[in-house]
This record gives C-alpha cells, sequence and structure tokens, in this order.
C-alpha cells in the first residue's frame, strides 16, 4: 500500500506566493503579457494547487476553499477594473468572517480551539480527559477551551485590521492597469511578514495557554500532553 506523499512547504509558497508575485511585478507591463494576462496567469497557479490539494484530500477543506473564493474576487476586481478600495475591504472581509465564526464558537458546546488546537492529533486527549477528571477539573478546562478560542478569534481580528490597512496603503493604481497588478505582488509578498507572522504568535499564544492549563489543571506537562509521532 502506497503512502500519499506529504506536502512539501517550500513548494507551496513557491506556487502560492513567490512564482504570483513575479508573474505581476515582471510580467504586466503592455510588452510583456499586459495587466489582464499576466493577472490571470498569476492567479491560475494558487488557484489550481488549491483545487488539486481539495481534490487529493477527498474532502471539503474549508481555509483552502476559502483561500480558492478569496483569489477569485481578486481577480474580478482586477478584471472588472473595479475601484481599488475593494480590494481592501475583500483583504479584510475574509479573516473578519472567520474571526466571527471562531469567536462565536465559544458561546456553544465545541468551541474551535477544540477543533484547530486541542486535537487527537497533537494532544493525548484520552490521558488528558482521564486526568481532568480525576481532579475535578473538567469543567474549568472547558471555561479555558473558550478562552482560548477568543484568543484565535483575536488573531483573525488582527490580520482582517492589518489586511485593510495594509491594502489601502499599499495598492492605490485604478484595477487593471500594470501598476495595480505590481501593487498587488508588493501587497502578497508583505503580507506574509506583516500579518500572518503576528497572527501565528497570537496562535502559538492559545496554545501555550493551554498548555499551562493542562499542568495547573490536570498536572500534566507539555510533554506528556502532546501526543508522540
Amino acid at each position: 500500500m502506497t503512502t500519499a506523499a506529504k506536502p512539501n512547504p517550500l513548494l507551496e509558497v513557491a506556487i502560492t506566493l513567490l512564482v504570483p508575485a513575479l508573474i505581476l511585478m515582471k510580467l504586466s507591463a503592455p510588452e510583456a503579457l499586459g495587466p489582464v494576462h499576466a493577472l490571470l496567469l498569476a492567479l491560475s497557479l494558487p488557484i489550481a494547487w488549491g483545487t488539486r490539494t481539495l481534490l487529493r484530500e477527498r474532502r471539503l477543506n474549508y481555509f483552502a476553499l476559502l483561500g480558492i473564493v478569496s483569489l477569485l474576487l481578486t481577480g474580478g476586481i482586477g478584471l472588472l477594473e473595479l475601484d481599488p478600495s475593494w480590494l481592501a475591504v475583500k483583504e479584510a472581509a475574509i479573516p473578519g468572517l472567520i474571526g466571527v465564526v471562531v469567536a462565536g464558537s465559544a458561546f456553544s458546546r465545541r468551541p474551535l480551539a477544540r477543533v484547530l488546537i486541542y486535537t487527537p492529533a497533537l494532544f493525548d486527549v484520552e490521558r488528558i480527559a482521564a486526568a481532568l477528571e480525576a481532579r475535578g477539573s473538567h469543567d474549568e478546562f472547558e471555561r479555558r477551551l473558550r478562552i482560548a478560542t477568543w484568543m484565535l478569534g483575536g488573531a483573525f481580528f488582527f490580520s482582517s485590521a492589518m489586511n485593510y490597512t495594509l491594502a489601502r496603503w499599499i495598492v492605490t493604481s485604478p484595477a487593471g492597469s500594470s501598476a495595480f497588478n505590481e501593487e498587488l505582488a508588493r501587497l502578497t509578498l508583505l503580507s506574509y511578514p506583516m500579518i500572518a507572522l503576528p497572527a501565528t504568535v497570537i496562535m502559538m499564544a492559545s496554545l501555550f495557554y493551554l498548555a499551562r492549563s493542562l499542568r495547573r489543571l490536570a498536572g500534566i506537562g507539555i510533554g506528556e500532553a502532546l501526543r508522540s509521532s
């Protein structure tokens, strides 16, 4: 029985970020592909990669689907030559909506911190549940899962605000122009270090918050709580 090939993060970053950005910056001039064809080519790579990932996983990955929808909206704004302010709205809307869903789940029976962080793939949930039950601290841990969920929601809200600010600052040229494509490329490249990294730090903080809670409530250290590979 053959095992599925492991994803290559460097290849994924190259196809979905670096190569499209280079296409937009280098091939948008009229003497090259032109702004429309360069935009279509740049968008086709991450969309094709995302579609391939969805088909290989054989299940609906909502985050990958949102990424494809986001790219299609970006292409629509460029091809329809809408006001560039709509790009900023789009950039803010998707992480903002995710933040609303994540934060709102804290009021449900299944806060999304349980789905995104406290998962059987990462934590030894059976051992942790037994330790929490033995100490009578299961309810308190559920409360802290809700707090961790709000922290995750805060990461998406931060990303939404930064997306809007960065898009309004960088993308000012009319959609459909070579300058618009070049600014879109700079936005794509800058969004990772300026938005994704701080948001990742917030998510990691929520992970360590749960780990510290487990030590206090279940008497289990992070090395014991995490599932060994």
